[in-house]
């Protein structure tokens, strides 16, 4: 099996942002980037299930991060509102976690590389405090645990036979 490709787009035509600007861009695009990525690899298994999955996990994340963001009202470094728990973090460790979880290291490890980019981006843009990212990675992280399963494409399953139940192997490719 071939391993994923991930490209991170890092420069836009006509771009003039500063380099801090930048890295905030980067990140914000990566947030978007991971659950739409997880959203392309579930389409290239044929794997209904596992988007469905993403949904869910995405779905739960975020809920949860805007439940707490109005309830908790932490200040923000820069002096906004409603920092904690970091939404694009979640977002981005929603799509990280699922790949990983889903579908092997092999897609988990760049997509880790990148959520972890966009919460660092997050701090370094003085939106977030280290420990908003880190709560909000883990509220993604646990929304994955929750709803995502491993993508297999073995299955056993019962079926009935004349006089009983037997057994069918079905391997999908």
């Amino acid at each position: 099996m071939r391993a994923p490709t991930v490209a991170v787009l890092v420069s836009l035509p006509g771009a003039t942002a500063a380099p801090a600007d930048a890295v905030e861009t980067l990140g914000t695009i990566g947030s978007i980037a991971l659950p739409v990525s997880g959203l392309v690899a579930a389409a290239a298994h044929k794997d209904e299930k596992g988007a469905l999955q993403l949904a869910k996990a995405y779905g739960a994340a975020m809920v949860v991060v805007y439940i707490l963001k109005p309830t908790i009202d932490r200040q923000r470094p820069d002096g906004g509102s409603q920092s904690f728990p970091s939404g694009h973090t979640a977002s981005a460790f929603a799509g990280a976690t699922f790949l990983q979880r889903r579908y092997g290291w092999s897609y988990g490890v760049p997509a880790y590389a990148i959520a972890s980019f966009v919460g660092y981006s997050r701090v370094e843009a003085r939106r977030h405090y280290t420990s908003d990212v880190i709560a909000g990675a883990a509220i993604a992280i646990a929304g994955n645990l929750v709803f995502t399963r491993r993508f297999s494409r073995v299955f056993v399953l019962p079926t009935p036979v004349p006089g009983g139940m037997g057994l069918t192997l079905d391997v999908r490719w």
